[in-house]
């Protein structure tokens, strides 16, 4: 039998790399001191948005380089027998597009003028923002939002309904309900490292 080769390391973006980079130093200068991972990517959070762009160009380039690596390997990676490369399934173009959330409605309404305002700063960092900014929100506040959102799913359920009628396609089922403060963060981005990155 041939040896099982093993699946590729998904790249990393310019931050992630320079967020592995402050672990690394952190661990060098104390190597037994226990991380709280929280305040620490709140540091590091901090820090990159004060790093020069010729800093920052250094990261860019390894992630450029991290990725080419990845897709080199992908190509010559073969799957374990009776495993296939996970095809994404093709969507059908006529079928409805799922609504948004009210938290996205929001994101979408501030997001310009944050990046406008703030030029240097990445995806990550602008969410992480609309997060704070969503989350201070008070309920009178996010209610027009998701008043917005809540006609723009009853729509859509109507719409997919008439969909599946057409197609013969029976009812998928059904996911639990959206939670008005649900939104995409840092915090949420990063603690997925935390699976596979020893932090102590």
């Amino acid at each position: 039998m041939g040896k099982v080769q093993i699946k590729p390391k998904v790249n990393l973006s310019s931050y992630v790399h320079f967020l592995l980079n402050c672990r690394n130093k952190h661990k060098e200068q104390q190597p037994n001191a226990y991380i709280n991972f929280k305040e620490f990517s709140k540091r590091c959070s901090e820090k990159w948005k004060t790093i020069s762009k010729h800093e920052k160009s250094k990261y860019e380039a390894i992630a450029r380089m991290d990725k080419a690596r990845y897709q080199k390997e992908m190509k010559n990676y073969v799957p374990p027998p009776g495993m296939k490369k996970r095809k994404r399934k093709k969507k059908d173009p006529k079928a409805p597009k799922r609504p948004p959330s009210s938290f996205l409605l929001f994101s979408r309404e501030h997001y310009t003028k944050i990046k406008n305002d703030n030029p240097q700063w990445s995806v990550i960092e602008v969410a992480k923002l609309l997060g704070e900014m969503w989350s201070k929100k008070s309920e009178q506040d996010k209610q027009p939002y998701e008043e917005k959102a809540a006609r723009l799913r009853a729509k859509y359920h109507q719409e997919l309904t008439t969909y599946r009628v057409n197609h013969g396609q029976g009812c998928s089922r059904k996911k639990g309900p959206e939670t008005s403060d649900s939104h995409p963060t840092v915090d949420n981005f990063l603690l997925k490292l935390t699976l596979t990155l020893d932090w102590r």
